[in-house]
């Protein structure tokens, strides 16, 4: 962790307008730390690619320091963690997402180490059939123990986490506001239950502004967190087919449950089951089998290199790394060798062929 004044730096960083969030990363990356950044001149900064003046045009400490003193002692008294990009602690999922905030917070009592984690999202109007089968699909993972990821909104969003209450699983909740308030205010019953079990997050301040546009971003964290995003009931348009999308764009897997035809929120899971969005959801055994999720595997890898196969240094640098983990994204692996992508993708197809890496769906990989 670093030092209260780096924090304050940090959050005073996430004021500034126009910078967003893949520059304010990129410049932190570049000069060490927020504090850095403020501290250099406007003239060296206009000379690094993809920083513009328009960036730049307000970064000025003084005038969101004030902003940062009274969010940090916001959090301080409401005993709120925050997870910020460069650290541990920072799940892995989204810090491979090139959007993914600088710095959010959380409460409760989260974990997301080796965990297996998806996203649960769909219609606010949901109907009987939705909901039946949102509860019946839990059921059936939870011996999986799965963490439950969802937008904490009316319909599916709500009987996911409290189903996953209900069989004891870990849910998390992501808002799209800050902690001063809970929306919709009838689900603030539901706040005690999921901090015991799982928890809150969201990348939002005590005095943002609560807006619609805060849905978009809060999506993003949605599908960033989660190897997959399920999606039961959506109409033709809505935020849950925004959040499949992202999760797209992240290279992640998308299920969608197929409806009848003329069922208006079945519509738009058909939509992206007909382009080739989304894989079809059935049942849970659908999940586990494109997953390779497995109930009766704890470990059945090898723990040493196959006997008789030679590895060059490289590959046993990619194979070692895969050893201690479950599975992992290719980006990830590149990220954790310090290799190109391209350089990784070589190597893993040699493990592969030499029997000792097998890909899974999503750009994901595994030792056998």
């Amino acid at each position: 962790m670093f030092s209260e004044t780096e924090l304050l730096y940090v959050l005073a960083l996430q004021r500034v307008p126009n910078l967003g969030e893949i520059s304010a990363k990129k410049l932190i990356g570049l000069l060490g730390s927020a504090e850095a950044i403020f501290k250099e001149k406007k003239s060296n900064l206009l000379k690094i690619e993809g920083i513009g003046s328009h960036k730049l045009k307000h970064l000025d400490l003084g005038k969101y320091l004030s902003e940062a003193e009274n969010e940090l002692r916001f959090v301080k008294d409401h005993d709120i963690e925050y997870r910020y990009f460069l650290h541990k602690n920072y799940p892995q999922r989204l810090k491979h997402c090139f959007d993914s905030p600088m710095l959010y917070f959380q409460k409760g009592n989260i974990d997301l180490q080796n965990k297996r984690v998806i996203s649960i999202v769909g219609t606010r109007k949901a109907t009987t059939y939705g909901i039946g089968f949102c509860e019946k699909l839990l059921e059936d993972l939870a011996p999986l123990q799965p963490v439950i990821i969802s937008g904490y909104a009316y319909g599916i969003d709500i009987t996911a986490q409290k189903k996953a209450i209900n069989l004891g699983l870990q849910t998390i909740g992501c808002l799209a506001h800050g902690f001063n308030k809970i929306y919709p205010p009838s689900h603030k019953k539901y706040v005690s239950a999921i901090e015991a079990h799982g928890g809150f997050i969201t990348e939002f301040w005590s005095d943002d502004a609560f807006d619609r546009n805060n849905f978009l971003k809060r999506n993003r964290i949605i599908a960033g967190l989660s190897e997959a995003t399920l999606v039961i009931e959506s109409a033709e348009k809505g935020g849950s087919l925004v959040t499949a999308d992202i999760a797209n764009s992240y290279h992640r897997d998308v299920f969608a449950v197929p409806g009848r035809s003329t069922d208006l929120q079945s519509v738009g899971c058909n939509n992206l089951i007909k382009t080739q969005q989304a894989h079809l959801l059935q049942s849970a055994a659908d999940l586990i089998y494109l997953l390779d999720w497995d109930l009766d595997k704890k470990e059945k890898k090898s723990n040493q290199t196959q006997l008789f196969v030679s590895l060059t240094e490289e590959e046993e640098k990619v194979y070692s790394f895969l050893k201690n983990k479950d599975k992992e994204l290719l980006d990830g692996i590149a990220l954790q060798c310090q290799m190109p992508i391209y350089k990784v993708a070589g190597l893993l197809l040699n493990l592969e062929l030499k029997g000792l890496v097998r890909p899974l769906p999503g750009k994901l990989f595994q030792t056998i």
